[in-house]
């Protein structure tokens, strides 16, 4: 019995630390026990859990101002074109028939190419333009803060369980083992003091 010292340590050490994890997010709902009201870390702090990641993400991960750059970038801008031009083609060639057929009989496919080009300038001139204003107003209704504050509020607690276990799995396994292999030294150095 007094050899199993080490392993009832390495026991406990590992018990005590996967109690530990999962009195993060168990008992979900507040229980009273002994007069002192229980309940996990992460159920029973959700709200201010989900403040702080919205501020941290909104400070330090996504900035509006970057997406709007990229939104803003000539190179994103001249991706569109081709979309543009394919529905330029169509409506000059297709629905300006189909809505002016006068017209469209006294327009040759030399001047609808031409309006075609005069087209695509003009939309090259005014894109960035509509973009830069649309990204303005919406940064002005986008709080990114308040978006991740309120989704992470709402997840229920298996949800945030599921997602921060999937996360942390590795680094819940590593404490355990750590736990049990710290028990177990501790359990040799009691074995050791009692020989003594």
């Amino acid at each position: 019995m007094f050899w199993l010292q080490p392993l009832i340590s390495s026991f406990i050490g590992w018990v005590t630390t996967w109690l530990a994890i999962k009195m993060l997010f168990h008992p979900r709902n507040p229980i009273r026990i002994l007069g002192i009201t229980v309940q996990g870390v992460f159920p029973k702090r959700q709200r201010q859990v989900a403040e702080q990641l919205g501020r941290i993400v909104a400070m330090e991960l996504i900035h509006f101002d970057e997406i709007a750059g990229q939104l803003k970038d000539p190179a994103m801008l001249s991706q569109l074109t081709p979309t543009i031009e394919k529905h330029l083609d169509n409506f000059l060639q297709v629905k300006l028939k189909e809505k002016l057929p006068v017209i469209a009989m006294f327009v040759s496919n030399d001047m609808l190419e031409s309006i075609k080009a005069g087209m695509l300038e003009e939309i090259a001139l005014l894109l960035p333009e509509i973009i830069h204003q649309y990204t303005d107003s919406l940064s002005k209704k986008i709080d990114i803060e308040q978006m991740v504050t309120e989704k992470v509020s709402s997840f229920s607690s298996d949800k945030l369980e599921q997602i921060l276990g999937a996360v942390m799995k590795k680094e819940f396994w590593f404490l355990e083992i750590v736990a049990a292999v710290l028990g177990l030294l501790i359990g040799l150095i009691q074995m050791g003091l009692s020989l003594l």
